[in-house]
């Protein structure tokens, strides 16, 4: 019988031809499924790789001061900012051929299969770094078929759509390398304090092999297994070439010094200024919550870190630890705007409610070089002279009455400078000015300086009744400190997305609007709280931290019964420090009421130490003359104290000190080139004495 005739080999070849056919259209259909199931992942797009990553705060030198992460911590860089020894310990244990598959490794699977059928359970993994990845962008952990099929496809797709280098990236941010931490540079600061391109070979070999199990393989959990998974790591990398045996060898016997927790610490610096920078994320770029939270931003601020330390320990060394009194600074920087350092209180976990920036307080004396700057403005010099003693002033209708006193309740009872009244802090003179000028002058030239909280149109708004802001007074001495020119408080300088893309750059440029001439004017005669020529009745109103004085300074000090002032500068720096009880209580104690002097010439000292001495530069519209400050005349040897002052270029005495001092009332003192102003006060209040 022929072979083609046996029936039982033409059975067999039809089955043979059958399963060649079968087997064919495996193919052919398996192919199509694939090469379908690509173009589909292909079609579809890349998937919007969008995860929560902490937004990171940083000072003005680039150091991290703080972090956003809702209890987790996340940050994304780029794979050339990851130790090339991380990124080798990590194929060598999790993916030996992640650079030659196409998002599963066929052999690594078989592999996993016949160990968990050897050993009846599971006891392998097989899952490529790109299957992790997807699961970890896109899927939850539970081990459900449906959960296998979409984390297939969404493996297809980032294989279809990413190139390894972007998925390798991706992965190594994204990983959980336990204690809250997610990401090769969150668990690199976490456990090394150090940034991931900085790990060396042990220490990237034992984070490497954290990912297997968090809670089993982290070293504050378990040293031992997480000490066994790396030596072990350090062999396959040897094995596949990354390392050599002697680099294996050494790197096991490395010590490992870790900084424990100290990442959750960096939050802690200069917390009320960072809470003003996430008011203004909000309030002046507008970006929401969640953006600021876990949008991965980068926030570069204006905060000095080695400045703020100052204050805090001045703050610290100055305050008793048992007093009650609380206290605010603001250091800033007057050409820019730039908020150096700022402390709302004594301490942020006892109360986060920031005096700097939220607290409304009487600024007392610290008003009157705003006030006097206006009235330079409108004719006065640092020479015009008002009687100095107990007034009463009565409003024209005769119902109102306001006696306002110096402190200590001395006066000099005969005429005084204007100069010798700022640094005497001589409050008759200023309320006398106050209401020659026109009560609504002051409230127009603090809107000038920038202050925007609302004033009242009042005879004791020259002694500053009207509550303001710290932040507020700062800003507005920092126009008298950088010539005049508009400035805001500044405390971010840039922000940058997570892609790397600036959303936010400061550029605002300075605008002049102060009278240069007028400020400098006003800047010397502010000098004079530290110049004991200007003592008369009392004593010039710095002369208690004038032996602490190594620098030229301009500032004033004010008072209230429940509120303590000092704020002063130079060219360079601007410092504001108020001090009181949050309870509205009165500071009675004298050494309570020299804390805000104290604070702000501690500060002053450290921050410009072995700095040189920065004066205020005469501008082209000015003369100084050396005038007597008793009398206010040109100073000659038969008036020996002299104080060198400057005026706008016409205004200066001709008159020299040894002529009689002239006997004229303040009705009679010509200080204004306005003759309607000069009839001001007799229109509205007489004056009593």
């Amino acid at each position: 019988m022929e072979l083609k005739t046996n029936p039982y080999f033409r059975k067999t070849v039809k089955y043979i031809h059958l399963l060649l056919l079968i087997g064919a259209c495996s193919v052919i259909i398996g192919f199509f499924t694939i090469f379908t199931t690509y173009m589909i992942a292909k079609l579809s797009g890349p998937p919007p790789i969008e995860i929560p990553q902490s937004t990171i705060y940083y000072a003005e030198d680039g150091t991290v001061i703080g972090e956003s992460h809702n209890g987790q911590k996340r940050y994304w860089v780029n794979l050339d900012e990851i130790s090339p020894d991380l990124i080798n310990a990590t194929l060598a244990i999790e993916d030996q051929r992640f650079y030659s598959h196409i998002g599963f490794d066929p052999k690594r699977i078989a592999g996993a299969l016949i160990a968990d059928f050897k050993a009846m359970a599971k006891v392998q993994g097989a899952s490529t770094i790109s299957q992790q990845y997807a699961r970890n962008l896109f899927l939850s952990h539970e081990k459900t078929l449906v959960r296998k099929i979409k984390e297939a496809f969404y493996t297809i797709r980032l294989e279809a759509n990413y190139s390894k280098k972007e998925i390798l990236e991706g992965y190594l941010n994204t990983i959980y390398y336990g204690h809250g931490t997610y990401g090769i540079e969150a668990a690199s600061r976490y456990y090394f304090n150090k940034n991931a391109k900085d790990l060396n070979l042990h220490e990237a070999a034992l984070l490497a092999g954290i990912p297997k199990g968090p809670n089993s393989f982290s070293p504050f959990i378990s040293y031992d297994k997480a000490k066994a998974r790396q030596e072990l790591i350090l062999s396959e990398m040897a094995k596949q070439g990354f390392i050599s045996n002697e680099e294996a060898q050494k790197a096991k016997s490395a010590n490992i010094d870790f900084a424990g927790n100290l990442g959750d610490k960096q939050g802690t610096t200069a917390p009320y200024f960072q809470d003003v920078v996430n008011t203004q994320l909000k309030s002046k770029i507008g970006l929401d919550e969640r953006t600021i939270e876990l949008g991965g931003l980068k926030v570069f601020t204006t905060l000095d870190s080695k400045l703020q330390k100052v204050v805090e320990e001045q703050v610290k060394k100055t305050i008793p630890e048992n007093s009650l009194i609380q206290t605010a600074v603001v250091v800033m920087e007057p050409k820019t705007g730039y908020v150096q350092a700022l402390i709302g209180g004594r301490d942020y976990q006892e109360s986060s409610f920031n005096r700097a920036t939220q607290a409304m307080r009487q600024p007392g004396s610290t008003i009157k070089p705003i006030l006097y700057y206006a009235a330079l403005e409108r004719g006065f010099t640092p020479v015009s002279t008002f009687r100095s003693e107990l007034t009463t002033f009565t409003s024209d209708d005769g119902r109102e009455k306001y006696t306002p006193e110096n402190f200590n309740h001395k006066y000099a009872d005969d005429d005084i400078t204007l100069m010798q009244a700022l640094a005497l802090s001589d409050n008759v003179y200023a309320v006398k000015t106050h209401l020659f000028l026109g009560m609504e002058t002051l409230v127009e030239t603090a809107k000038k300086f920038g202050i925007e909280s609302d004033l009242d149109e009042v005879p004791s708004l020259a002694l500053g009744t009207s509550n303001v802001r710290l932040i507020e007074m700062a800003n507005a001495y920092s126009l008298l400190a950088n010539g005049g020119k508009s400035v805001e408080p500044v405390f971010i300088t840039k922000v940058v997305d997570s892609k790397g893309k600036v959303i936010y750059e400061q550029e605002k440029e300075a605008v002049q609007v102060l009278d240069p001439d007028i400020t400098f004017v006003m800047n010397h005669m502010l000098t004079g709280i530290f110049d004991e020529k200007l003592n008369g009745y009392t004593n010039v109103t710095g002369q208690s931290i004038l032996s602490k004085t190594t620098k030229t300074y301009a500032g004033k000090s004010g008072s209230t019964n429940m509120d303590s002032w000092m704020i002063g500068f130079t060219p360079k720096l601007v410092t504001a420090v108020w001090t009181g009880y949050d309870q509205g209580k009165s500071i009675n104690r004298t050494d309570e009421r020299q804390f805000a002097k104290n604070i702000w010439v501690d500060i002053m000292e450290n921050a410009l130490e072995g700095k040189p001495d920065q004066i205020f530069k005469p501008t082209p519209g000015v003369i100084g003359v050396n005038i007597n400050p008793e009398t206010g005349l040109l100073a000659t040897k038969d008036c020996p104290v002299k104080r060198y002052t400057y005026f706008i270029k016409g205004t200066e005495p001709t008159e020299y000190c040894s002529e009689p001092k002239a006997n004229s009332s303040d009705d009679e003192q010509p200080l204004t080139k306005d003759p309607e102003k000069s009839l001001w006060y007799r229109k509205w209040f007489k004056w009593i004495d």
